[in-house]
């Protein structure tokens, strides 16, 4: 890992809130992600399953986490199981986790290898009622690949067909939403990475650039600053490609008078940062981009106002679409009649801007959180209002992280990216 390490009481804090959470006399079980191939002896980099790490630190494959709160044995209350390393294995692909670097990341004093995991775990399944499985219910979940979770359940319903079931899932989507202060240092360390690979970018930027130039920029910066590199699958959308949503080819040349989209976050220590900015190749922004461009930011602003507890996702949303019309009337690219006749469950407004103002982030770009419930202090969310004009040939979307208040006004974690046109004009032009 590139990342410096992360004090323990941050995991130890997050077991001790899922265990308070857990039923009497119950387990609860949480696997590391495998290791994908890609052919021959290829493999894609691994990344360790959100939930594990959120609750150990461990950033490691062939990872596995029991709690067991109510255990006889105190020493059974958190267990780690780890791949015995030796050698051979510090050689050839770099140093493990040893038992006593596992606990100084962790905080988990009882520490077995990963051969000793069905005899431990067989003492402690005859000491329990219930367990805890932990299954991926992330609205936005369409996985098909069976993971070492899905395969563990399959295996212990067979071994252990009298236990009662209970799921993890719920309970880590509550906590792993309101976030610890050691995590908002993390995500602002990630915010700030940010920060200096979009400022580098404006000094790249001309006519003539390539998308995946662009692209190479943003990493550059990235992995110098203890970065992974980026949080998600990059979009620098040049001209029209700026109106794919999730347009991720990067590989057009960048004209001179076009916009380039560019949803670039980067992550750090597994947390992410998502950030959206709208520039000119040219460095200049036409009088209709400009007009454009800042109407999408006045509705980032006066979105973000209203991230405040007890406000419903849904009610927002809705909100936020009314703050969208007046502009898009404004621009005229809405009139009257569009919005007099309009579909109520496919309002005018969705032409131009057709998916939603803000989600949960964190561990994962789209973190847990659940939308049916009140916003809460300590919730980090995007703000991401966007203007997609096909016939005019661009689309503009700005996007910011930021921290819900107890009182006043959310935080933001990007507040010192540059957004207003005139300061992205001036920078690029320096």
């Amino acid at each position: 890992m590139k990342y410096d390490q992360i004090d323990s009481i941050l995991f130890i804090k997050n077991r001790k809130n899922f265990m308070a959470k857990m039923k009497p006399s119950s387990l609860a079980v949480f696997n590391s992600n495998d290791i994908y191939p890609i052919g021959a002896d290829s493999t894609l980099p691994f990344e360790q399953n959100r939930d594990l790490f959120y609750l150990s630190g461990v950033d490691q494959e062939e990872s596995i986490l029991v709690l067991f709160p109510d255990a006889p044995k105190e020493e059974h209350r958190e267990i780690l199981f780890l791949t015995e390393t030796n050698e051979h294995i510090a050689v050839w692909e770099g140093e493990k986790l040893t038992k006593e670097k596992a606990f100084e990341v962790s905080g988990v004093k009882t520490v077995y290898w990963m051969k000793d995991f069905e005899k431990v775990f067989f003492e402690v399944m005859t000491q329990c009622d219930t367990v805890y499985f932990n299954t991926n219910e992330h609205y936005r979940s369409a996985h098909k690949t069976e993971t070492r979770d899905m395969r563990f359940i399959k295996w212990c319903k067979e071994k252990y067909p009298a236990h009662q079931v209970a799921k993890s899932n719920p309970i880590l989507q509550r906590l792993r939403s309101i976030k610890d202060p050691i995590e908002l240092e993390l995500m602002q360390k990630a915010c700030d990475i940010t920060e200096k690979a979009f400022r580098r970018t404006l000094g790249f930027v001309k006519p003539g650039v390539w998308e995946y130039e662009i692209e190479a920029e943003y990493y550059h910066e990235m992995i110098r600053n203890r970065s992974r590199g980026f949080a998600y699958t990059p979009i620098i959308a040049s001209g029209k490609n700026a109106n794919v949503l999730h347009y991720i080819e990067n590989n057009q040349q960048c004209k001179e008078g076009e916009l380039i989209l560019l949803d670039t976050g980067a992550e750090y220590a597994n947390y992410a940062s998502d950030l959206s900015r709208t520039i000119p190749v040219s460095g200049k922004y036409t009088k209709r981009q400009k007009e454009v461009y800042n109407a999408v930011n006045k509705v980032k602003k006066e979105a973000i106002k209203m991230l405040v507890p007890g406000t419903m996702w849904a009610e927002y949303h809705k909100e936020v679409g009314k703050l969208m019309t007046s502009e898009l009337l404004t621009l005229g690219l809405l009139d009257k009649a569009d919005v007099q006749n309009e579909d109520k469950d496919w309002p005018a407004y969705k032409k131009y801007f057709m998916h939603g103002t803000s989600h949960n982030i964190g561990l994962d770009t789209h973190d847990y959180g659940i939308l049916t419930e009140p916003m809460m202090a300590n919730q980090v969310y995007t703000v991401e209002p966007g203007i997609y004009i096909p016939d005019e040939g661009f689309g503009i979307r700005l996007e910011d992280d930021v921290v819900i208040q107890e009182s006043g006004e959310p935080f933001n974690l990007m507040r010192n990216i540059p957004i207003e046109a005139d300061e992205i004009e001036e920078l690029m032009n320096a």
